[in-house]
């Protein structure tokens, strides 16, 4: 069985790196155009080179979405869009459209192609057709359970990888291909400018009564009747190996630092453990379960790799995430002389608090902030400025892009 690779979203240059630092065999990054997250911060050409440069320099490979569903307009500004592409070489191009693909083949006809999910490639021989198309790898369709993977998986040629989402945030629609955004508000999911109306809350309004909004109840437990729990499938990775995906992609390119950091390293640990001891891999489940929920998250589901979803699988009474803990900052370097972590901070702490380091290697470390620094020198008592740069004497090191987290219930002392 070969190892599957760990794909981490980035959708910022920080969160390159820190995915990078824990662990990341592979992350995918979107440009400022023609990716389906608009609102991330996204890559523009310079900062796409020094994030491929750097991943490159640790032997990590970068991906780069392009899988809107284009229209006429798209067609010209993609292919020079592409031609940039050609020239900061990537490792590979995920693409929905067949017009897009065929245009990126022209540009770049050594490119290797991934067909994103928005494609929904949901049988063994649509993925044979693309593959013919000069497809290298296939994200397969959410909608697919793992008996239908490993079938799919078994009848293409051993030349077509398997890309699957493994977890995060699960669309309601038709493996992302979802309208509602743009009836509702005008902005086009399947451009990158989805609005989320699944995480809307819903009233019935008859139309001989205007204005009269009657409640939309399933069993009295709310009204987000399109709320889908988030998925995790941190506790199969046996099932997901045995069906030969090749890749385990992490949904979250909107995502915080926090949340990249925690789930790359929880899953890098969890298939290490299963290709190192598998024995070791068992008995760590409700571990990996409980560090993977130290980020925001909802709750959780296996989607559809093991049967068709039902109601259960819905959030009905909130769109809103848990969040245990609190991302405060991030390393920057350490003095071992004068014990100093140099620290960014990310959100208000003060003397007294316990936090957290999330180690890239090896065990967090929990420790009470005694004394701290401004960048003047002078003590301080509270770190409350956005991205301020805060000296803490710690007798261990923090390392550069090492994330450093609080438990929520510390956050209003």
């Amino acid at each position: 069985m070969n190892k599957p690779e760990l794909l981490i979203p980035a959708g910022s240059l920080e969160n390159l790196y820190i995915a990078v630092a824990y662990g990341a065999d592979a992350v995918y990054i979107g440009g400022e155009a023609f990716g389906l997250r608009a609102k991330a911060k996204n890559f523009d050409q310079q900062k796409m080179i020094q994030g491929i440069t750097y991943a490159h320099g640790h032997g990590v490979k970068v991906y780069v979405t392009a899988n809107i569903i284009a229209h006429n307009e798209d067609i010209d500004q993609a292919r020079a869009y592409f031609k940039e592409l050609l020239e900061i070489q990537p490792d590979g191009v995920i693409i929905a459209d067949p017009g897009m693909l065929m245009v990126a083949k022209e540009v770049m006809p050594d490119m290797e192609f991934h067909l994103s999910t928005q494609a929904n490639n949901t049988n063994y021989a649509t993925m044979q057709f693309w593959h013919q198309q000069g497809v290298k790898r296939v994200v397969v369709a959410r909608e697919l359970s793992l008996e239908e993977i490993t079938t799919a998986k078994q009848k293409v040629p051993d030349t077509l990888d398997f890309e699957a989402f493994v977890h995060g945030a699960m669309c309601i629609s038709y493996s992302g291909r979802c309208l509602l955004s743009n009836y509702m508000s005008g902005r086009d999911a399947n451009k990158g400018a989805c609005t989320h109306p699944c995480r809307w809350t819903y009233h019935l309004v008859e139309e001989t009564r205007p204005g009269e909004y009657m409640p939309v109840y399933e069993n009295e437990r709310g009204t987000y009747i399109y709320n889908s729990k988030d998925l995790c499938l941190i506790s199969h990775i046996d099932q997901l190996v045995a069906s030969g995906i090749d890749s385990f992609k992490i949904e979250g390119r909107m995502k915080t630092a926090l949340y990249v950091a925690t789930v790359t390293k929880t899953w890098r640990e969890a298939i290490d453990d299963y290709f190192s001891d598998p024995d070791v891999y068992a008995s760590k489940l409700a571990y990996y379960e409980a560090e993977v929920r130290k980020c925001t998250h909802r709750q959780f589901t296996t989607g559809f790799y093991f049967g068709k979803p039902d109601g259960d699988e819905q959030i009905y009474t909130s769109n809103t995430y848990t969040r245990s803990y609190t991302f405060v900052g991030k390393g920057i370097d350490y003095d071992p002389i004068k014990k100093l972590a140099h620290i960014q901070q990310r959100n208000k702490f003060v003397v007294g608090d316990t936090l957290e380091v999330l180690k890239t290697n090896g065990k967090n470390i929990e420790f009470i902030v005694d004394t701290m620094y401004n960048i003047e020198g002078e003590i301080v008592r509270e770190a409350p400025h956005p991205k301020q740069d805060i000296w803490i004497e710690v007798d261990f090191e923090i390392l550069p892009n090492e994330i450093i987290r609080r438990p929520a219930d510390q956050d209003s002392a």
